[in-house]
C-alpha cells in the first residue's frame, strides 16, 4: 500500500490551512492509502520543531502530494526538495484526484 505525506501550505493561513489538509487526507484514505497528515500533529513550540516532526514522517512515505499554494511555503518547498533529493514520487494535488477520476 502506498503510503503518502501531505505538503502545503499552513503558517499565516486561516486554521493553519487544517481543512484543506484534512479533506486531502480524507479523499487519500477514502481511496485506500495510508496518509501522513502534518495538521494532525500535536502542537510544537516552533516552526522547526514541526519541521522536524514532519521530515521525520514524509521519509516514511513513497509519495508526497502537494496542496494548493505549495510554491508559497518554506516549509512545503523544503519538503519537496527533499523528496526529490530522496527520490520519493512527488505529485501535485490536482494530478492525483483527476488520476482517481479516470481510472
Amino acid at each position: 500500500m502506498t503510503r503518502i505525506y501531505i505538503a502545503g501550505p499552513m503558517s499565516g493561513l486561516p486554521l493553519q490551512n487544517y481543512p484543506a489538509f484534512n479533506a486531502a487526507a480524507a479523499k487519500l484514505r477514502a481511496i485506500g492509502y495510508t496518509v501522513e497528515n502534518p495538521a494532525e500533529n500535536p502542537e510544537q513550540p516552533s516552526w522547526a520543531h514541526y519541521m522536524r516532526l514532519a521530515i521525520g514522517q514524509l521519509v516514511t512515505c513513497d509519495m508526497v502530494i502537494l496542496l494548493p499554494g505549495w510554491r508559497k511555503s518554506k516549509g512545503a518547498r523544503i519538503e519537496r526538495w527533499l523528496s526529490k533529493l530522496l527520490q520519493i514520487e512527488v505529485r501535485e494535488a490536482e494530478e492525483v484526484w483527476l488520476a482517481e477520476v479516470l481510472r
